[in-house]
């Protein structure tokens, strides 16, 4: 299979290129990577920066329909084998065969990017218990479950770079309960590694995007969600690409962040340092308001 393109960038934003084009092409040479979520959006990004930058690249998701042409797609822009395995991270069995098939095809672990998960809009009180389960099974249990399975195989013995892909968390997500309890959970549990490991030679981040432009976006109900408008609030007045966010990603796992553990960094255009985006109505009549005063103070 050949690139459709001598370009595989073509048509994408200015900022998309540059990011997906900042670092040195032989940065990772003689590293492995695996990211999870590998076969669309900002996993799919992600394989290309880390297989740019020179490691050798294994993608795994879920769906055989996104792993299998992104893997062949991949392989085919990189000029050699990118690895694909269906895998779920909500079974530890699959889990644990995905990290024995990654070992057994190039014999080393060095970067893990945990970028598998999805979610759903719906409001806190909607929420059943099955939504909610799946949702942390998969974006907390899940990220959990590959973590431990490469450090016990590999990276505890010999060191490595995890990257976390979590959300915006800090002022909470409304409409995103389940997802957003999981992703801040995933933070604290990094934060906890990064202190356990770091004599291991392991050193754990993460990655909390904003609104990005991306195939997921499609995964919500027509209608739910108004991509055309989400740049309303946004002080950068656009949304990310995958690219910026596969950047941010490369260079946690590259020697540059090599003295960088334990850390979330946000990278959303800085959204959630302003606005709001869930509406809360005003009760009508607003609450009259009375201003106190001490019995002894004059009226």
């Amino acid at each position: 299979m050949k690139p459709t393109s001598t370009d595989p960038l073509a048509g994408r934003s200015a900022e998309a290129r540059a990011a997906a084009t900042v670092f040195q092409p032989g940065v990772l040479a003689g590293k492995v990577a695996l990211v999870t979520g590998g076969g669309t959006g900002i996993g799919a990004a992600t394989a290309r920066q880390l297989g740019r930058m020179g490691a050798e690249v294994v993608i795994a998701s879920r769906k055989a329909a996104n792993i299998e042409p992104a893997a062949r797609g991949l392989s085919a822009e990189l000029g050699r084998e990118v690895l694909g395995v269906v895998a779920d991270v909500r079974d530890r069995a699959s889990v644990d065969a995905l990290i024995a098939a990654t070992l057994a095809r190039f014999g080393r672990l060095d970067i893990l990017v945990n970028n598998g998960g999805g979610q759903f809009l719906c409001p806190a009180e909607a929420l059943s218990a099955r939504g909610w389960d799946s949702v942390v099974a998969t974006n907390l249990t899940g990220q959990w479950a590959v973590i431990q399975a490469a450090a016990n195989a590999w990276m505890l013995a010999n060191g490595g770079a995890i990257v976390n892909v979590t959300m915006l968390s800090r002022r909470g997500f409304p409409g995103m309960a389940h997802s957003v309890s999981a992703r801040a959970g995933v933070e604290a549990l990094s934060r906890t590694l990064a202190v356990e490991w770091a004599s291991r030679g392991v050193r754990i981040n993460c990655v909390a995007p904003g609104i990005v432009a991306s195939s997921g976006m499609r995964n919500y109900p027509e209608g739910a969600v108004d991509v055309q408008t989400l740049a309303r609030i946004i002080p950068m007045k656009r949304l990310g690409t995958a690219e910026e966010i596969a950047a941010t990603i490369a260079f946690l796992a590259s020697p540059a962040a090599a003295f960088l553990t334990g850390q979330t960094l946000t990278v959303d255009g800085g959204q959630s340092l302003w606005g709001d985006h869930w509406p809360i109505p005003d009760p009508e009549p607003l609450p009259h308001v009375e201003l106190p005063r001490e019995w002894w103070e004059e009226p």
